[in-house]
């Protein structure tokens, strides 16, 4: 191996190592962010002010023969959502449901 090859090699690896503490500390901060968000959801839960309702329209999809569907409008219909970054208690964050009033099941 020559000196050209060392050199290649070594900045490769020095990339890879920069590479893998990036990925570390990108990891690190979504885990903090996601713990801080359920902290304050928590601490809104003890003050009855974690949950809200967003009024979307539903649709049904039904399968039909030759490979068609049929879609019906249902209604509207109130869902329970909660005032967090991420989901929690098993219910959609309301920034999303407010952007995404539209549910086909």
């Amino acid at each position: 191996m020559g000196k050209e090859e060392k050199a290649g090699t070594s900045r490769i690896s020095r990339f890879l190592g920069w590479l893998q503490l990036l990925a570390k500390i990108v990891m690190v901060a979504a885990i903090l962010v996601w713990l801080a968000d359920w902290a304050v959801f928590r601490i809104r839960i003890a003050r009855s002010s974690a949950f809200d309702t967003v009024q979307v329209q539903e649709y049904l999809s039904t399968s039909l023969k030759g490979n068609k569907e049929e879609y019906d409008y249902v209604g509207t219909e109130q869902i329970s959502c909660v005032r967090a970054l991420f989901p929690h208690a098993g219910a959609e964050p309301c920034w999303w449901l407010r952007r995404h009033t539209v549910l086909w099941e």
